[in-house]
């Protein structure tokens, strides 16, 4: 449902009914269950495959807790996975990791179906790992186009581009040039400030000899580790990490344009090299529309040679979409962290997939001056050591047979890379890419601040089920008996129209679904960044729960994932932990085709 139709729900909506209380932990009112009642959860979610070095990877939660098991007598209980992998490549697949006995029930070319089905006396003890590899000792691509279905909004045809490194060992990467920009600001105090210097001093530990780097810390005012970039030595890596202990203590409020600027300055003058900034912050500052038009001025200035901008944003107080937008414009990448316990992984790997292979991409087709495509994200990335370049939207006309990618090799050669075009089956592009595209539109929509984009996010958002900043979802009673049947014509409205059918039903909104647009006073009276990370201290058996869970955290692309349940007796609870680590079970989700290296 759109923004405007459930203003008249807040009033009534009861935040018991069904609520996230951060982005990790979603409380649900559970009726009472009658004794020998059958209580059924379907859940899906949309997780992104990992890649790394040629290799994709999924790990999904399978590990259940020793007192979900069937106290007394042993009785045997059901286990089954099935795993559909669509790769969209004709070519070889090699499966390397397989954590379960998976039995392989169908193989064509680029398409397998495998099934786990097992009767055990005690829930699985290992979560599900999966592993797969596209072997090429080159760069390789291709180009997959499908038809809209008939029920589609937009009936312009959809397109994926796809461009992978292939196996890096022997491949050359650009020398790197990089300024980290961190926020030092009073919010940062404790753990996030801490792991934030944890992972920056492990990524650059793993920098070429040849590669040099800076640090700027920043609050109200910056500092400078070093008047000039050092090359990362080990001598300059332990003299810069006793800086960080010295110099990064919380404190202080948040600017950002000035270490930016700062940061631009300092890459000026980068040659035969990979010039880039990470900027790593928790908060939102008032100016951020300007910064993005400073930046905006000074790439395009720049051209080609400009140093690519990257964002990692901590917590919900920080503008994501500021922070996403910042780095579309920098032809960069933006991630963030929403645990404390999260950043030293995904930072450090955030900036150790940052070796670039090929830059200055370019696509001759998509350089139409008719607007006959539209391309997310709406700047070309550079191919990254582990982070493959896809591109996704909508078009109008013809594609050849086949396309060209041009790009430029660390040895400053021209490389040109044919990619074949082919009719994408079974993958709906529409809803593997729906996320990504209001992402990106949300955060130009922000940033242009104009209306007709806020209602393209709607209608993706009501189209695909995948919530936006500009639309609501609520629960909505479904008792069969109490539901009215619902004329063709009438069905056909529900969506943006649907307020007419819900008024005479029991709703409740969910909240806390979306990142929002953070928070300047929050920034601005320094509170804590994570908030209270210690939100479950009530009674031992909901502790157990959270925490049987909780490897879900941060693994998905919207980062919301069902942690905890409140509000129940320890049955219930046991119950309910069952079907929430049943989220493994891959009947049960809408798997993510798009490949993650880091990026959004």
């Amino acid at each position: 449902m759109c923004m405007e139709e459930t203003q008249d729900m807040d009033k009534s909506t009861k935040l018991d009914d069904g609520i996230f209380l951060s982005p990790q932990i979603f409380s649900l009112k559970v009726p009472k269950v009658d004794g020998g009642s059958v209580l059924s959860v379907k859940i899906r979610w949309r997780q992104q495959l990992l890649y790394s070095d040629g290799q994709f990877s999924i790990a999904v939660p399978f590990s259940f807790p020793d007192y979900v098991n069937p106290s007394g007598k042993m009785f045997a209980s059901s286990e089954k996975i099935q795993l559909n992998v669509n790769t969209g490549m004709a070519k070889e697949v090699i499966f390397k990791t397989i954590s379960h006995a998976l039995k392989e029930t169908r193989r064509q070319m680029g398409r397998f179906a495998f099934v786990y089905d097992a009767q055990v006396l005690q829930f699985s003890s290992a979560n599900f790992n999966f592993t797969f590899e596209v072997p090429s000792s080159t760069t390789f691509g291709g180009l997959l186009l499908q038809s809209p279905s008939m029920n589609d909004l937009d009936q312009r045809e959809m397109f994926c581009l796809y461009l992978y490194p292939g196996k890096t060992d022997n491949m050359k990467v650009f020398r790197k040039e990089v300024v980290f920009l961190i926020d030092i600001s009073e919010s940062m105090r404790g753990k996030p400030l801490e792991n934030v210097q944890i992972a920056v001093v492990a990524a650059i530990s793993k920098f070429s000899s040849a590669d040099s780097f800076n640090i700027v810390a920043f609050n109200g005012e910056t500092h400078v580790f070093s008047s000039s970039l050092e090359l990362a030595t080990v001598e300059t890596i332990e003299r810069a990490s006793r800086w960080m202990n010295e110099t990064c203590v919380a404190s202080g409020g948040t600017n950002i344009l000035n270490p930016l600027n700062l940061a631009m300055e300092m890459l000026s003058s980068a040659s035969y090299s990979s010039p880039q900034i990470f900027l790593i912050t928790d908060g939102a500052v008032e100016e951020e529309r300007n910064i993005c038009h400073i930046v905006k001025t000074l790439v395009e200035r720049k051209k080609s040679i400009s140093p690519r901008i990257s964002t990692f944003g901590l917590g919900l107080n920080c503008n994501h979409y500021f922070l996403q937008m910042l780095a579309s414009i920098g032809r960069g990448r933006s991630q963030g962290a929403f645990h404390p316990d999260s950043i030293v992984t995904q930072l450090q790997r955030f900036i150790t997939t940052s070796s670039v292979l090929l830059t200055n991409l370019t696509i001759d087709i998509f350089d139409d001056d008719h607007g006959a495509f539209e391309v997310f994200p709406f700047h070309i990335p550079d191919l990254l050591s582990g982070s493959p370049v896809v591109l996704s939207g909508r078009y109008e006309g013809s594609f050849p047979d086949s396309i060209e990618v041009k790009g430029i090799l660390p040895d400053m050669t021209n490389i040109v890379i044919d990619l074949k075009v082919q009719q994408a089956k079974d993958i709906p592009l529409d809803k593997v890419f729906a996320k990504r595209h209001i992402d990106l539109l949300t955060s130009q929509a922000w940033f242009s601040e104009r209306k007709e984009l806020e209602e393209k996010v709607a209608t993706i958002s009501i189209q695909s089920g995948v919530i936006s900043e500009y639309t609501r979802m609520v629960l909505l009673e479904a008792d069969v008996e109490k539901i009215k049947p619902v004329k063709e014509k009438e069905a056909k409205k529900l969506g943006r129209k649907s307020s007419s059918y819900v008024k005479d039903h029991r709703v409740a909104l969910l909240s806390g679904l979306t990142l929002g647009f953070g928070n300047v006073a929050a920034t601005n009276e320094n509170l804590l960044t994570f908030g209270d990370t210690n939100l479950v201290d009530s009674d031992n058996m909901f502790s157990k729960t959270v925490r049987s869970i909780g490897g879900l955290c941060d693994c998905c692309c919207c980062v919301i994932c069902i942690r905890g349940c409140s509000k129940m007796n320890d049955q219930c609870a046991i119950a309910l932990t069952q079907l929430c680590t049943a989220l493994s079970c891959f009947g049960c989700i809408a798997c993510c085709m798009e490949v993650c290296g880091g990026s959004d």
